[in-house]
């Protein structure tokens, strides 16, 4: 590991070891280039991960302080826990499910395909499918994802089962074990996946693609590296002509520590990112860095979710094998004539007893929830994810009321659901019953959204600085030097899991860092 002192000023600093800041890491430093990642969360490893899920939560959740507000269901249920993200080297690579889908040409062009859609905020990305196309190619390769680049699908479990029959009786035809980035045969020196199930835990086995033993390690390799895990960062500095030069942040032991950089690029997620760039404001940037347009912090989206869990009187067992290796495709594309725009998949999804017991219908104790969770072996279970609309009014900001451990004011996360999400999540609760009465269910139940697991677009990127607060490759229009390296760079959410999105925009940001940094242009 290399030991950059606190003055030196030449290399990136990376906000944030995840998707985004963990791909990105490992990128520069294969382009020889010094790199300092500092990660909020400790060091775990493969050995450390624990197979128990409240003590698992304990050991990679965000628990820092965060309100909620607005009229989503969340804010009723989880109103401390907006979001369900990791604070551990690695991020949310640590607990994901693995799904790695492309978005559509048209999710890319919303503003063009749907219109203008009253109350959503929805702009064009200003990038295409075919410009993304070669770093997607690279993404899927680089995290071995299934049904590319020769690498054999996941077997089919039980739960995939029975929404592969419901599925085709429906007459669906886009049903598979999907593209997940988990090794279906040994690959980059990983074995395959075992199928344990309970994949949320961390995986056990390193089958599954996580930044904290594939790109982070590499990245070590090449001497360029320095990372610091339990490195909370509370303010990013800047110099008199407005460029970012220093960021400030409490290691391990709680001191504060100045760390001279010549880039810096912030991957803390779609609601840490925007409230670093709020509690950084100063003279110049009165209003937070990057934020000359007001969209710091805006157009913050979740994904339409929810979920459809079916009873059957034969055992299921769906939390055998690999969690959410299982997907109905045919309702992604875009057809208003169902009363709404873009579309939405439905994936297998399997939760322990316990998380089952928390999320089946919190608050919605009776003989019915009961009677689920006697008959935990014989259910099959689906998540529904959607493109949910961008809404300016759907924001992170600070709330002054409440402070984290070193006195920073906590972000506050609002969010309405638009009425195009309320009609997707009624056609998908619908269609997912329908595919398990087709199945055989006994009967099914509604499952209303978990705490967001796919936190995007709070810094979105766009042609215009009147309009967005980064370009096309994550870099602010205010301030050259100052990226946004993860999910917050979304323009809109398209109907996809976004890790693999994610990871191409990381790989292509590197790419343009390297050539800037080269010209002497940043």
């Amino acid at each position: 590991m290399a030991k950059i002192s606190y003055d030196d000023d030449s290399a990136v600093l990376i906000i944030g070891s995840g998707a985004g800041g963990g791909t990105l890491a490992n990128e520069l430093c294969q382009q020889g280039i010094k790199v300092i990642v500092l990660e909020a969360g400790a060091l775990q490893s493969n050995a450390t991960f624990i197979n128990d899920e409240w003590k698992s939560f304990s050991q990679l959740a965000w628990l820092d302080p965060r309100t909620t507000s607005g009229s989503w269901r969340v804010a009723k249920d989880f109103a401390g826990l907006p979001a369900w993200i990791c604070k551990t080297v690695g991020g949310t690579t640590t607990h994901w499910a693995g799904a790695s889908l492309r978005l559509q040409a048209h999710e890319l062009k919303a503003r063009t395909t749907y219109g203008d859609i009253a109350g959503a905020n929805l702009m064009d990305w200003p990038l295409s499918l075919d410009e993304l196309a070669p770093y997607y190619s690279r993404a899927e390769d680089k995290m071995g994802v299934t049904r590319t680049h020769g690498i054999p699908g996941l077997p089919g479990n039980n739960n995939f089962k029975v929404m592969y029959a419901g599925a085709k009786k429906l007459g669906y035809k886009d049903v598979s074990t999907g593209h997940m980035a988990i090794n279906s045969q040994p690959r980059d020196g990983r074995g395959r996946c075992m199928q344990l199930g309970f994949c949320f835990q961390g995986c056990k086995s390193g089958a599954k693609w996580s930044t904290l033993y594939t790109e982070l390690p590499k990245a070590e390799k090449t001497g360029l590296l320095d990372l610091r895990p339990e490195s909370h960062v509370s303010r990013i500095e800047h110099d008199d002509k407005g460029r970012v030069n220093a960021v400030v942040y409490f290691d391990k032991e709680g001191r504060a520590q100045r760390q001279k950089a010549r880039i810096v690029c912030v991957a803390g997620n779609a609601i840490e990112t925007p409230r670093l760039l709020l509690l950084s404001a100063s003279n110049l940037f009165k209003d937070g860095l990057a934020n000359s347009s007001g969209q710091v912090g805006r157009n913050y989206m979740r994904h339409m979710t929810g979920s459809v869990y079916a009873q059957f009187k034969q055992p299921v067992h769906m939390y055998r094998g690999t969690t959410m290796a299982g997907i109905i495709r045919d309702e992604a594309g875009h057809d208003s004539r169902r009363g709404f725009v873009g579309g939405y998949e439905m994936e297998t999804l399997a939760l322990g007893v316990p998380f089952m017991a928390a999320f089946l219908n919190p608050g919605g104790w009776g003989a019915d929830f009961a009677d689920y969770l006697d008959h935990y072996t014989h259910l099959a279970g689906m998540w529904l994810v959607g493109e949910d609309m961008p809404r300016e009014s759907n924001r992170i900001t600070l709330n002054s009321q409440v402070k984290d451990r070193w006195g920073n004011a906590a972000p506050n996360v609002h969010f309405d659901d638009h009425p195009n999400d309320v009609a997707m999540r009624e056609h998908a609760f619908t269609q997912g019953q329908r595919v398990y009465e087709a199945a055989g269910a006994i009967k099914s139940l509604r499952t209303p959204p978990y705490p967001s697991t796919h936190n995007l677009g709070s810094c979105r990127m766009g042609a215009s600085a009147k309009t967005s607060v980064c370009n096309a490759y994550g870099q602010t229009h205010d301030i050259a030097n100052l990226f946004i390296s993860d999910g917050s760079q979304f323009t809109t959410g398209g109907a996809e899991n976004p890790t693999l999105t994610i990871v191409t925009l990381a790989i292509r940001q590197a790419e343009y860092i390297a050539k800037q940094m080269a010209a002497r242009s940043i």
